[in-house]
């Protein structure tokens, strides 16, 4: 073992000096790998990038990953059921959505049904009780106001789901009530608002009286849908939790339940005790991404493979011409007692330590450009924003650059090793 190590160091050190003394050689030989190494730590950090960002736009819209989604519709049993389970709990959150208008009374919102403002969806229904539901545009004439969903959650949402914040600041949850409700809006719901200039009166069916919100600030929920969020505390101040299943409110429920809370039992059990129709489904998006990802990561680790081939060719060439030149030091070597394989491993070193050399440049490349690429694009792809860079991509780089290493000084070590002594006598 010592007798080995003692070769190893050997090598390693005889390596360095013959990078030293061939300084242009060597720039040439990183120069030619630097690509393909490059190649392979961007395609790995992309597919990382990839995955994060995928990740990302299914947690805004859906919840992270391992959260519980439990669905149902709003029944007067039921709700009363969710909101008297899910009170005061942290790991949980419901989520009741409804229809609200704001602006002028008694008027036909400019995107009825709560549609794109950019997209005409048709108008919106109203329903009576138990009895038939008639088109919105026959009741009242079109005006100066918005239709929002309007989401009442009672805890806040964005453990389960990240909004990102643009303006202003989210809702508190800690703080009283307030009479004159905080409001929310995402992206859409706030081109609405600058676009048209109504009224701040909001109506709810089934509330007790108009409502004057309070407009705090501006989320990315990655709803193409104008919405508002608001604490629920806040809501049933005008809006009983008895009026909340109103047929007009056009409603709907979930329940955002973290992982190994024992909430989603006792809630399930007690719905299920009440007749309510459920739904639950557990958040695995990274799971479903991986095939979607898998075929695009190889198609273009094959891409990058090819590039690294090419470099490798070079230092190849570089290599054998190395070892041609120094076909008298490796045969005096020879002559005075060095194995065939220490000579071999002096060549492998040298072409190991290149690789090494060109994965850290390429690698140290890479860092600085995803870095450039976080501070330029952060601000409009939230997902950007102080992006790491991935230590996978490293590893790949590195390894990379010992395969290039190996493929590229296999021949030219063979090549020194099979050198006779007799060549000596030519100097």
């Amino acid at each position: 073992m010592r007798r080995l190590s003692g070769r190893f160091r050997s090598a390693l050190i005889i390596g360095l000096q013959g990078i030293r003394a061939r300084k242009t050689r060597t720039l040439l030989s990183m120069v030619s790998l630097f690509l393909g190494v490059l190649a392979v730590v961007v395609v790995q950090a992309g597919a990382s990038i990839a995955d994060r960002a995928l990740l990302s736009d299914i947690e805004l819209t859906s919840a992270v990953d391992g959260t519980t989604i439990i669905g149902l519709p709003m029944q007067p049993k039921a709700t009363a059921v969710v909101l008297d389970t899910v009170q005061d709990r942290s790991d949980t959150v419901a989520m009741l959505n409804l229809s609200a208008i704001i602006g002028e009374p008694n008027v036909t919102p400019v995107n009825p049904g709560a549609s794109p403002f950019d997209e005409d969806w048709g108008g919106g229904m109203v329903c009576y009780g138990n009895g038939p539901c008639e088109p919105a545009e026959s009741v009242a004439p079109a005006g100066q106001a918005v239709e929002v969903r309007l989401t009442a959650m009672t805890a806040d949402v964005r453990p389960f789901r990240p909004l990102r914040p643009q303006t202003g600041q989210w809702l508190e949850f800690a703080t009283m009530p307030s009479m004159a409700p905080r409001l929310v809006v995402n992206l859409e719901a706030a081109k609405g608002f600058e676009r048209y200039k109504v009224p701040a009166e909001m109506r709810i069916g089934g509330a007790a009286a108009n409502i004057t919100p309070q407009f705090v600030g501006v989320v990315d929920d990655g709803d193409m849908q104008p919405r508002a969020y608001v604490r629920l505390d806040e809501l049933t101040t005008w809006l009983p939790s008895a009026n909340l299943a109103d047929p007009n409110t056009g409603g709907e429920m979930q329940v955002l339940v973290s992982q190994g809370s024992p909430v989603q039992q006792v809630l399930t059990a007690k719905l299920k005790g009440i007749g309510s129709e459920t739904w639950i489904e557990t958040v695995d998006a990274k799971k479903q991404m991986e095939s979607e990802l898998k075929l695009l990561r190889l198609v273009f680790l094959a891409m990058a493979s090819l590039v690294l081939l090419i470099g490798v060719a070079g230092i190849l060439n570089v290599g054998l011409a190395t070892v041609g030149e120094r076909v008298e030091e490796f045969a005096l070597r020879r002559a005075v007692g060095t194995p065939r394989m220490l000579l071999a491993g002096i060549v492998l070193a040298e072409t190991l330590l290149t690789g090494l050399f060109t994965a850290a440049v390429a690698i140290g490349v890479s860092a600085a450009g995803l870095k450039a690429v976080s501070v330029v694009l952060g601000d409009s792809e939230p997902f950007l924003r102080d992006m790491q860079f991935p230590w996978e991509a490293g590893i790949a780089g590195i390894i990379a650059g010992l395969v290039a290493g190996v493929l590229g000084g296999f021949v030219p070590a063979l090549r020194a090793a099979g050198i006779p002594i007799a060549t000596v006598m030519r100097a």
